[in-house]
């Protein structure tokens, strides 16, 4: 998730300065309602105000919070009026980064990669390395969700040789989608060690939202090692976590591999719970797909970045 600061320090532009971070602050701490209450608050003061460069901050900031919350549909049409009206390649880089998650959230993959190209172009001539970092890994994950492991793995050590030495968030993120890219490639124990890496330093950072995605990984890949009750457990942190801070995509994941992970234990009751819940949440015109879940083995056929 790219989140800009307002582009000028003057006064008059402070107290929307203080919104933004506020809101940065409620991500980090996994409180994503309260980011987005932020989010709109920033975007009315900027509206009022009638400044264009921190309305189009504002719209950039606050859809970085919906996509993570499942709402990408919504922001769309204005992130599009951003990219073809805005002259800032700041501006413009971001808001293409966005429209790439938006567009890869709902599975529309090469929509995505075309954006996160986008995001990549608009970034070169700004000399910000942040935003570069930020549109190789989107690269990456529009082409990890398409099931191109090999391909999105370089753009991962594109954006690995960009990053600062000092441990950030960003550097975790790359970290965790490369080790997940390497259990996809059957190289699971090397997939690990990057996914514990990157799980420490969440921690260190006190980044809890960010924490999911490593633990769901862990539980991919303890099941594969055929060591169900250590999934389990990263499993059941990873559903916490999601349940804590309404992020959609890792809710739905780990429910399907706590009911995976139930399955291949043997206790096909539990594992019908979970995948009943998922069926209801996530798939509710499809009711026929928890006995399928509870009698055939999906995870093979699964990307769970997809």
């Amino acid at each position: 998730m790219l989140f800009i600061s307002c582009p000028s320090q003057a006064k008059t532009r402070r107290t929307f300065e203080q919104l933004r971070d506020a809101a940065m602050v409620a991500i980090e701490d996994g409180r994503l309602t309260d980011a987005l209450g932020l989010c709109e608050r920033a975007l009315a003061q900027a509206r009022e105000r009638g400044a264009q460069d921190l309305v189009d901050l504002a719209v950039c900031n606050r859809s970085a919070v919906l996509i993570t919350l499942g709402r990408e549909r919504e922001v769309m049409p204005e992130l599009r009026q951003i990219l073809l009206r805005s002259s800032d390649p700041k501006m413009c880089s971001v808001a293409a980064y966005d429209l790439s998650r938006a567009h890869e959230r709902i599975k529309e993959y090469k929509k995505g990669l075309f954006y996160g190209r986008i995001a990549r172009d608009r970034a070169l001539p700004t000399g910000r390395d942040d935003l570069l970092v930020g549109s190789y890994n989107q690269i990456g994950n529009c082409l990890m969700s398409d099931s191109f492991f090999a391909e999105a793995a370089a753009e991962y050590h594109y954006a690995m040789e960009l990053l600062p030495a000092e441990r950030s968030v960003s550097q975790a993120l790359v970290t965790a989608n490369l080790g997940y890219c390497h259990m996809m490639q059957d190289r699971v124990r090397e997939g690990m060690a990057l996914s514990f890496r990157a799980l420490r330093w969440f921690r260190s950072l006190g980044t809890r939202v960010y924490e999911a995605w490593p633990h769901l990984d862990l539980c991919y890949a303890y099941l594969e090692l055929g060591r169900p009750t250590r999934a389990w457990r990263h499993g059941r942190k990873a559903l916490a976590i999601s349940e804590e801070t309404g992020e959609a995509e890792c809710l739905k994941n780990a429910l399907f591999l706590l009911g995976e992970t139930e399955r291949t234990a043997g206790d096909l009751e539990a594992a019908h719970v979970y995948f009943a819940r998922l069926q209801k949440e996530f798939y509710a015109d499809a009711p026929q797909v928890v006995d399928l879940m509870v009698q055939v083995g999906l995870r093979k056929v699964v990307n769970l970045r997809a």
